[in-house]
């Protein structure tokens, strides 16, 4: 549910994904688990993948039913100073295994394996890792770390285990242990995910169209005059731009569909406005008020983000507040 649900919105999203059964949900920050608390329709657990972020943080994360994941030996003193203090509390314990991004080093699961005393009054709900490179299932690095994994579980205090995330997921049962913890690829994210088959598609991006302008002569469009078209042109603008997401880097790259045709970016992306050669869809097909595609079943979200030299991840995550957000086919609805 990271990212205001992977730019979805995570109130209507997370309350499907909890009608659909889910009762484990995941967050970066601790505002994050506040909305998502005061979102769902009843009891789940929320885990803060940032943990203890200073201040008063175990405070809000109680008040809120949150649980936080310790990252560091400093987490794991605050919060097991809280927790006896308080008559025990749950936690998840994070540990590095490759990635030198969040998680206690090996020096560190070491020491703790050698006195867990600060683990006292902590219920480790589970122990988990992220796995760096597990997109691509043949990279030597998914086993080394899976073993690197079942090394630090070995030296630690007894608790269940999670290593996957969507694309661990694909890797098999071995990844699996007991939790996994799928994101983008609920989504409809395939491509940066090593989803063995595609993903079905669950985001639809429209753009309403401003203007369409049949070209006078040969001329150039948008800012710095980067593409030229021909006289006999047919453009149509678009009200959406890179403030919305639509990211600079789709300047004569990204594509739309529009009449059922596929029509090319032209001209630099501005904050507001995208501009389409819909030369070859069939005049008076669509106009003034019509919509053009710029995400749907032929054009996925993996399909822009190739467009733009990104992941799926980033194409979500930077939908804009301005686009207006239609949910269908599930309790959001």
């Amino acid at each position: 549910m990271k990212a205001d649900g992977y730019g979805l919105g995570i109130g209507p999203v997370g309350g499907t994904l909890w009608h659909a059964g889910c009762r484990r949900f995941f967050v970066a920050y601790l505002e994050e688990g506040i909305a998502l608390r005061r979102a769902l329709p009843g009891p789940a657990e929320i885990y803060v993948l940032d943990g203890l972020m200073g201040g008063d943080t175990a405070g809000f994360l109680d008040a809120h039913g949150l649980v936080p994941v310790l990252n560091t030996p400093d987490d794991i003193a605050r919060w097991g100073e809280h927790a006896r203090r308080k008559g025990g509390r749950k936690a998840i314990l994070s540990v590095d295994t490759g990635m030198l991004r969040l998680g206690l080093s090996a020096a560190e699961v070491a020491a703790l394996g050698d006195d867990a005393s600060p683990l006292d009054g902590i219920e480790i709900e589970y122990v988990m890792s992220h796995l760096a490179s597990a997109e691509n299932s043949s990279d030597p690095r998914n086993e080394t770390q899976r073993r690197r994994f079942e090394e630090a579980r070995g030296l630690l205090p007894a608790a269940k285990g999670s290593i996957a995330n969507s694309a661990g997921t694909f890797l098999g049962v071995p990844f699996h242990y007991d939790l996994c913890r799928p994101g983008a690829a609920l989504f409809g994210v395939s491509r940066s995910t090593g989803a063995l088959t595609p993903m079905k598609q669950v985001v639809g991006l429209k753009g309403k169209i401003l203007q369409v302008r049949v070209v006078d002569s040969e001329s150039a469009v948008g800012y710095g005059a980067t593409c030229r078209v021909p006289a006999g042109a047919r453009l149509a603008t678009v009200a959406a731009g890179y403030a919305d997401g639509y990211l600079r880097a789709l300047s004569n790259r990204g594509h739309g569909y529009a009449g059922g045709v596929r029509v090319p970016v032209v001209g630099r992306i501005s904050m507001d406005l995208i501009t389409f050669d819909i030369s070859d869809v069939p005049e008076g097909a669509i106009g003034p008020g019509s919509d053009i595609d710029l995400l749907c079943a032929e054009h996925t979200v993996d399909d822009l983000a190739e467009e733009a030299g990104t992941i799926g991840y980033e194409i979500l995550t930077a939908l804009g507040s301005r686009y207006r957000r239609i949910y269908t086919g599930g309790p959001a609805a």
